[in-house]
């Protein structure tokens, strides 16, 4: 049958005459289209793509994830080496292997997926400053949801290796990277502050961080403002970074004398700080003069940064300043503040952290020799002086003389105001 119709269309002088040709590569081409069609009808309802930029938070989680859990047999890898500090403070070497550029193939609760990652030689991410890349997952079927579960999955797992451990955030640009190692949590137990102050201000944190619905009720913007004051060395920042620990909470450093900080910057991010993280303004006096003596300060100040007064008061507590954010101020000099940046509103809890007083006295005492007569005898030979110690001095004392015996280190308490210790 084929047979004699190719005979007959051998013979046909019009198909001969070239028309015969024209239809079969019309057919064809028809034939190309519709496979095309197919194809694209085909990945559209029948299977879904999920991809993930490089500048997407997920993205190192999902590559660790797949290295770790689905691409394993896979055999083109590319290597990211890192530092790990143990418990002991010790800094070890670490490589990781993530797929590396072109096409993998894992299994995921049964579902075969390609993983594909590309990178753009000719674009840079301007923020990282490297190319650009991103990974694009494809599977069959149309469930979503095994993407969702992918992903959490892939963040859970990058938090197993920060658990226990705080993350301190620096500002880069326009967005917030992890500075320096995730460190040990402190225990509140190793700073200590006068009676009653931490317990005043982690039950003030805790409450507000479990009612966030009480702020919505009463239409009040649900951010917390905290100012703790006094002299340098008494504990102050010692104490923010055991309360990011007891709340399991980052600490984000903001440096508002940064070169090349302006107000739309600073409100950014404000606005994209990570989440259950506290934002830390050190050293807030140096920032900014009191509105009263500008005219006497103003060459100390001038050219210092591009953040504006009123651009830091707005971003605090203005029309466009972020929810949900808690934010710790520290100063050595109070009285250095303007009174605008102070109010309630945008400061709502204010603590002294002050000199030594006899209970600190005798709670740092007892961490290092754990002797209750001493230490009492300790803090009255301290107090008997009639000056004032900090708790920086006080442990810069015990550090200096950490092998002697007990009575030596009570009986040369007069030691504590030496230059060296104080330094």
């Amino acid at each position: 049958m084929l047979t004699d119709l190719l005979n007959n269309l051998s013979t046909n002088p019009y198909f001969g005459a070239g028309f015969g040709l024209f239809g079969v590569g019309a057919g064809a081409a028809i034939l190309r289209k519709g496979l095309q069609g197919s194809i694209v009808l085909f990945r559209r309802h029948l299977m879904i793509t999920l991809e993930v930029p490089c500048r997407d938070k997920s993205y190192q989680w999902l590559l660790q994830w797949i290295t770790a859990h689905a691409a394993r047999d896979t055999q083109h890898l590319s290597v990211e080496t890192s530092f790990v500090q143990k418990e002991t403070g010790k800094i070890k070497t670490k490589y990781d292997f993530i797929p590396s550029i072109g096409k993998h193939l894992m299994r995921y609760k049964g579902v075969w997926m390609q993983v594909e990652r590309s990178r753009e030689q000719q674009t840079l991410d301007l923020h990282m400053g490297v190319p650009w890349e991103s990974v694009t997952i494809t599977a069959f079927g149309r469930n979503k949801q095994l993407y969702f579960e992918m992903l959490e999955e892939a963040r859970q797992y990058a938090l197993q290796a920060t658990e226990g451990k705080t993350i301190m955030y620096t500002a880069m640009g326009s967005e917030w990277r992890p500075f320096g190692h995730p460190r040990r949590r402190r225990p509140l137990s190793s700073v200590v502050l006068d009676k009653q102050i931490s317990m005043r201000i982690i039950s003030d944190c805790k409450e507000f961080i479990n009612n966030p619905q009480w702020y919505a009720d009463r239409g009040i913007p649900y951010r917390r403002g905290y100012l703790l004051y006094g002299p340098p060395g008494c504990g102050k920042s010692s104490f923010i970074t055991a309360l990011a620990g007891e709340l399991e909470y980052g600490i984000c450093l903001l440096n508002l004398s940064e070169r090349g900080l302006t107000d739309d910057r600073l409100n950014h991010l404000l606005n994209v700080a990570p989440e259950q993280s506290i934002i830390l303004l050190e050293d807030i006096d140096a920032a900014f003069a009191s509105r009263e003596d500008v005219q006497h300060q103003k060459a100390a100040y001038e050219g210092l940064n591009r953040v504006t007064f009123s651009g830091l008061l707005n971003c605090l507590d203005g029309v466009a300043s972020t929810e949900a954010r808690i934010v710790f101020m520290t100063t050595n000099y109070i009285d250095r503040l303007d009174p605008a940046l102070i109010r309630p509103g945008r400061v709502d809890v204010q603590e002294y952290i002050g000199y030594c007083s006899k209970y600190q006295l005798i709670e740092m005492f007892k961490r290092f020799y754990q002797d209750n007569e001493g230490a009492m005898n300790f803090a009255d030979s301290v107090i008997s002086t009639g000056k004032h110690v900090s708790p920086a001095q006080i442990q810069g004392y015990f550090m200096r003389y950490k092998t002697s015996p007990e009575t030596e280190v009570i009986s040369k308490v007069s030691e504590i105001w030496s230059s060296d210790v104080a330094r």
